[in-house]
């Protein structure tokens, strides 16, 4: 076989893997620009939902005190929602102030931390109160900051929905990292969350801001176990074809990473979850395929995914080799390289579309000069990935 055959089938083979996630890309893209839905409200609500709100927090002495404080200004009555903390790991000082505010405090002991551990105590130490009846859980981060009306916003759009991802956006754009990942979260929702609602499929979660029946989340949080729970519960749900809504007006500020360390330790905790989940997805895919289960296939797909800002430094680079390998043994253009600009030039459209144009400035897209650096330490990432781990990976806050 000679050189040039060899070549061929390489860059083929390179060119599907790439052009498919590019593809992906923009077709959700584009979704997020269709209208709307209207939805048709009832015309008279027959009772005021009841919250269960839950902050899993280990080693959040820096922010916990701050979100819990702020929350507590809810403008929803005080009996129909209840805060509980899960302080894992966290400072007496911290436990004390938390104890002296009108909320549960949990200090659990785990050999080995995660979320999920964490949910599962809260559940299962409620569920001991004979008279805790909740109609919905509410699961936020230890940095989250929600509006005083966020509840009376949940309580107009949980009937009759299962699961909602509310509209997680960022609170701080300290530096080009802070920035750079707020802009990558709202790709994100435009994408796996805004584009997918548009066109009838599920959104996708995130961790936080994320609001489940009380009956359904008590049944099924005990079968969560791994290093992200949020991808575990999004497989639960498509397996038993619950439809996730995405809360697109409900806002929940989050706090963005600003160091590039933290950047590597978050990053990697979502990559090794990514990749468990696809491990723990695939079995299943048959079925979903005979079933004809859309939301779980797409959801599937949606962990071979190849992160978006390797992608966008990948691309270019594979532009060039094949530029230059046209070049060198005089392949014709449309066979080779060609098809990769016209790939590249796809892949930024998608990204711009998926950008909210609010942010479309100069200053924030100049910030992305910043990304090669990123992308060179979430190379080294993928070395450490361990689809075994479930423990706990933290970002670190500060105050």
């Amino acid at each position: 076989m000679s050189i040039r055959i060899i070549i061929e089938i390489i860059d083929i083979l390179l060119w599907i893997i790439i052009a498919g996630n590019v593809f992906y890309v923009l077709f959700f893209a584009l979704a997020s620009l269709l209208p709307k839905k209207k939805k048709t409200l009832p015309s008279a609500i027959s009772h005021q939902p009841s919250f269960l709100v839950l902050f899993p927090a280990y080693h959040e002495d820096a922010v916990i005190i701050h979100s819990i404080e702020s929350f507590l200004q809810q403008d929803y009555p005080k009996e129909l929602y209840h805060v509980v903390v899960i302080s894992d790991n966290m400072s007496d000082e911290t436990n004390q102030h938390l104890a002296s505010l009108p909320i549960s405090l949990l200090c659990p002991n785990f050999e080995k931390s995660s979320k999920a551990k964490a949910l599962q105590h809260a559940i299962s130490s409620i569920s001991h109160h004979a008279s805790a009846v909740y109609d919905y859980v509410v699961i936020l981060d230890a940095d989250n900051i929600v509006a005083p009306d966020f509840l009376t916003q949940l309580s107009t759009v949980a009937h009759p929905s299962i699961a909602i991802q509310c509209h997680r956006t960022a609170k701080n754009a300290d530096n080009d990292i802070a920035a750079l990942d707020g802009l990558s979260e709202e790709i994100n929702n435009s994408i796996f969350r805004k584009g997918h609602n548009r066109i009838g499929m599920s959104s996708a979660l995130i961790g936080s801001g994320m609001c489940f029946d009380y009956h359904w989340f008590s049944t099924n949080v005990s079968k969560l176990d791994s290093a992200v729970e949020d991808r575990e519960l999004e497989a639960l749900l498509m397996m038993q074809g619950v439809y996730i809504h995405y809360a697109e007006d409900i806002l929940v500020m989050d706090e963005k990473v600003c160091s590039s360390d933290n950047f590597q330790r978050q990053r990697l905790r979502w990559m090794t979850g990514q990749v468990q989940a696809f491990l723990q997805m695939l079995p299943n895919l048959p079925k979903a395929v005979i079933t004809g289960n859309i939301n779980y296939i797409n959801k599937t797909i949606q962990q071979a995914l190849i992160p978006r800002s390797i992608l966008l430094v990948l691309t270019p680079i594979l532009c060039i080799i094949t530029t230059l390998t046209s070049s060198i043994y005089h392949f014709p253009s449309t066979i080779l390289h060609l098809k990769w600009w016209i790939t590249l030039a796809l892949f930024i459209i998608g990204l711009y579309i998926a950008i909210p144009s609010q942010m479309r400035t100069k200053a924030l897209l100049k910030k992305i000069f910043a990304l090669p650096q990123l992308v060179w330490r979430m190379l080294g990432i993928i070395l450490h990935i361990k689809t075994s781990n479930k423990e706990f990976i933290h970002t670190i806050h500060s105050k």
